[in-house]
């Protein structure tokens, strides 16, 4: 049995030789790594880490968008017995100082001269780093390495000892560092979440252990999320190299569906914001349609969802509603499945909640959403949905090698051998995270319904008004935000008499709600100042208070002109609300309301 990774790398590469592993596009042109060049070009990276004086246990930072470099940077240093310490490439320079003197970084490698720019001033203040390695070519200087230099010192070190880098590998232990994945926290500074060789490759046989499998060595991944992430990582960047499928990484965000469109992968993995944003541009389009296409669109949706639960029961689908599901697909579905490639059989969402209606949207297409569940504390997934076993609104059953237990005020928590050891030099906050039995304490509320887990809201933001009442605010957002004219909503109510919102609007929807309403306008600001807008905002808020008990209803409202942002401070690099600084940010605003 495979325990480090490095042993899991190596029998991948005897494996699979010259198949291509891994593609990033650049510039418009795909860049291809064969499994034997992925290795060749980790070992040399590695192998120039060595020379540059990091021994087992060093950690070194990356600093980077996703290309190939990085993860040629993440397998090398595993490799020699180093640490790895990514750096999400949103962070400002004052999280890229404390990640650098937590974790004690001796190298940091880096995407560019205007990543350098933003380490230069913060680099004094960082004295266990010793060395900067820049991926595009720079100049090198005082303590500086071009990418490309570092992997001739790495060469040069193989010639002269080609057994060296194997045995470096060898003596890594399951029990050795692998990374400190830094949560990225709705709060405070990041915490070093320590994991081992031992704890990935737990995770990794949990994922494979599922039956149905989730993935065979002929699927093909298009990645776009950040290596950064936990998620993207682990789940993905790892496993997908466990089971020896091809990835290819998109250049952009923006050039995502241009290369769905051209690699056609047949599984993806993405975060409930993306699924959002597909759905939300798809009832927009619908929406400017002839009232015939959308009449013909809700009645195709209509059977998308009730084939969606027949199969989640597993009962029988009737003949005549097969044939009217064909034509459905014929007519609505099928432009859906084209636009992502037309062989996709599952796209994975984790991260943060999916509203139902999405799940089933996508289910009715042919494109089934497994929901999932995990930290970057237990090495990612905990749970996750399968294709013989799905029921919206559930991140499915645990996955193998997980205990889940429900306390006694709802909290889930986990053991196993994919749970952290502890957060880096924060000992108290180490048992604060652990029950006497060694129970890791997520944070987050759930209950378990036919085995099934489902998470209803993060035990820090229950809200508890001053009448008494227990709200969960996910649920109320997820509500709202089914509605493609809200880009971000949320809930406040805290010690208060009555819940109130925060919200902001997607301007496209906006404009495209105010047209099928006879409101003439082209800004997506002005539109904030027009009465007759404004009442149909009031109208939607109304409609969705209905679906809500009387605790829940939001009785005030704020649209806010701007929407929100990493840069901004009010999400997360995941894309989750930082609720606690939007309570600080828009203090002013939220006292208004009451």
């Amino acid at each position: 049995m495979e325990t480090t990774v490095n042993q899991m790398f190596r029998n991948r590469v005897r494996k699979y030789g010259d198949r291509p592993a891994v593609e990033k596009k650049r510039n418009g042109k795909w860049e291809t790594a064969t499994w034997n060049e992925y290795y060749g070009r980790s070992r040399k990276v590695g192998l120039g880490l060595y020379a540059a004086g990091v021994q087992k246990g060093d950690r070194v930072a990356i600093f980077a968008e996703n290309r190939l470099e990085w993860i040629y940077t993440d397998l090398g240093t595993l490799g020699i017995g180093g640490c790895v310490v990514p750096i999400y490439p949103t962070l400002p320079p004052l999280e890229i100082a404390h990640i650098l003197n937590n974790s004690g970084a001796r190298v940091l490698v880096l995407e560019n001269e205007a990543y350098l720019s933003r380490v230069r001033p913060v680099w004094k203040d960082c004295p266990a780093l010793e060395t900067v390695v820049v991926m595009e070519n720079v100049p090198s200087g005082d303590r500086v390495l071009t990418f490309q230099e570092l992997m001739e010192k790495g060469a040069a070190l193989h010639q002269r000892d080609p057994a060296l880098f194997e045995a470096l590998a060898d003596a890594v232990e399951p029990d050795d560092l692998l990374t400190f994945q830094y949560t990225s926290g709705t709060t405070g500074l990041p915490k070093g979440v320590v994991l081992t060789h031992k704890n990935v490759m737990a995770e990794l046989r949990s994922l494979d252990g599922a039956e149905p499998k989730y993935g065979y060595e002929e699927d093909h991944v298009v990645g776009f999320l950040p290596l950064s992430h936990i998620f993207e990582r682990v789940p993905v960047h790892f496993y997908i190299m466990y089971k020896g499928i091809t990835k290819s990484y998109a250049e952009s965000m923006e050039t995502l569906l241009e290369a769905i469109a051209e690699k056609k992968p047949t599984i993806m993995f993405g975060v409930p914001r993306v699924h959002e944003k597909i759905y939300q541009k798809m009832l927009m389009t619908i929406r400017e349609k002839p009232a015939v296409v959308q009449k013909l669109f809700a009645w195709a949706q209509g059977v998308g969802d009730e084939i969606s639960r027949l199969k989640q029961t597993h009962a029988p689908v009737p003949f005549g509603l097969k044939f009217k599901y064909k034509i459905a697909y014929a007519l609505v579905f099928k432009k859906l499945q084209e636009v992502l490639g037309g062989r996709i059989r599952w796209f994975c969402a984790a991260g943060a909640p999916i509203a139902r209606e999405i799940v089933s949207f996508f289910n009715a297409a042919g494109i089934f959403v497994l929901e999932g569940y995990g930290l970057s504390e237990t090495s990612s997934g905990v749970t996750l949905s399968n294709l013989d076993d799905f029921f919206p609104g559930s991140v499915g059953r645990p996955l193998p090698g997980f205990d889940v237990k429900i306390a006694p005020d709802g909290e889930i928590l986990i053991k196993g051998d994919s749970v952290f050891s502890g957060y880096w030099q924060l000992d108290e906050e180490t048992r604060e995270a652990f029950t006497e039995d060694g129970y890791f304490q997520t944070g987050d509320v759930g209950e378990f319904r036919e085995g099934r887990l489902f998470i209803t809201d993060r035990k820090k933001d229950l809200i508890i008004t001053t009448g008494g009442k227990n709200v969960a605010p996910q649920k109320v957002e997820s509500l709202f935000k089914n509605n493609p004219l809200f880009s971000q909503f949320v809930v406040v109510g805290e010690g208060r008499k009555y819940l109130t919102a925060l919200m902001t609007l997607d301007p496209q929807s906006a404009l495209s709600l105010a047209k099928s309403h006879g409101i003439v306008e082209s800004d997506p600001d002005k539109l904030l100042e027009n009465q007759a807008f404004l009442k149909v905002v009031d109208a939607i808020v109304a409609e969705n208070n209905q679906q809500l008990g009387r605790f829940e209803t939001i009785k005030k409202y704020h649209i806010l002109k701007d929407d929100f942002s990493i840069e901004g401070g009010e999400l997360t690099v995941s894309l989750k609300v930082k609720r606690k600084v939007i309570h600080q940010k828009y203090a002013d605003v939220i006292d208004g309301l009451y």
